[in-house]
């Protein structure tokens, strides 16, 4: 998996080896985002955007992007000022890829304000989080 430049990338891009799924990853990371900061946990959202469509669920599909579903919108979400986004994937990164429409949702992030990072590992996301606290929300 190649990363752009213009994103912070979280984790190590040098591990290869075994690593739980990113739905794995995810509940990890909600589990751990509730114990250390349970008031970022109260307001962070993962956007369920992902995932096959069965026969006959394409005119659900149209209603859904009418709505507002972004099949490029990152993984986590937690509003603030600014607001954290993230993408999660595989701890080796080898092991995943980006969806169409993943990197220019970041950029576009990026460039509205957001703290932006992909994070490989739900360990790489917590030290996202605990940079964006530090940065952003100690006064």
């Amino acid at each position: 998996m190649k990363f752009p430049e213009s994103l912070t990338v979280y984790g190590d891009q040098a591990y290869r080896g075994d690593c739980p799924s990113e739905t794995s990853e995810q509940v990890a990371f909600f589990a751990e985002l509730k114990r250390k900061y349970p008031m970022l946990h109260s307001i962070a959202i993962h956007p369920k955007n992902e995932g096959k469509r069965a026969k006959g669920q394409f005119q659900q599909l149209a209603m859904d992007k009418a709505m507002g579903l972004n099949p490029g919108a990152a993984d986590i979400v937690i509003p603030g000022s600014p607001a954290f986004v993230c993408e999660l994937k595989r701890k080796d990164h080898t092991k995943s890829k980006f969806q169409p429409g993943q990197i220019p949702y970041l950029e576009n992030c990026q460039a509205a304000g957001a703290f932006v990072c992909v994070a490989l590992g739900y360990e790489a996301a917590i030290k996202a989080v605990d940079r964006y606290v530090k940065v952003f929300m100690q006064k």
